[in-house]
């Protein structure tokens, strides 16, 4: 069964910085595209940014060059670095991989960036 938990938010003043988890279990992680999801309060959930399994990154242009995201094939995780971070960086963050044609999502963690 997969499953994935997200750890790491936190309050944090404006232009703080940092770093989320994702705990990946249940599938052959290394082969697998990751992704950072979140969703602000009453917004859609959007696509922050993206890992394939040979490393290469994407980013949703809000967050390009400030966001890292990076994966440990070793321990099976995912992880976003994150700095300058802006109150409009407030939301829901998620994991999320596709399995066998399914989206498996984690439970989130909570950013909060106060001004």
């Amino acid at each position: 069964q997969v499953h994935l938990r997200e750890s790491g938010g936190d309050l944090v003043q404006a232009g703080g910085s940092l770093r989320l988890s994702c705990a990946a279990s249940g599938i052959n992680f290394k082969i697998y595209t990751m992704n950072w999801h979140r969703q602000a309060p009453g917004k859609q959930r959007e696509l922050v940014a993206t890992i394939d399994s040979s490393g290469k990154t994407n980013y949703t242009d809000v967050v390009a060059g400030r966001f890292t995201v990076s994966r440990d094939n070793v321990w099976n995780r995912m992880y976003l670095q994150m700095n300058s971070l802006k109150p409009e960086d407030t939301a829901v963050y998620y994991c999320n991989t596709k399995h066998r044609g399914s989206n498996f999502w984690g439970r989130g963690t909570q950013v909060t960036v106060s001004s």
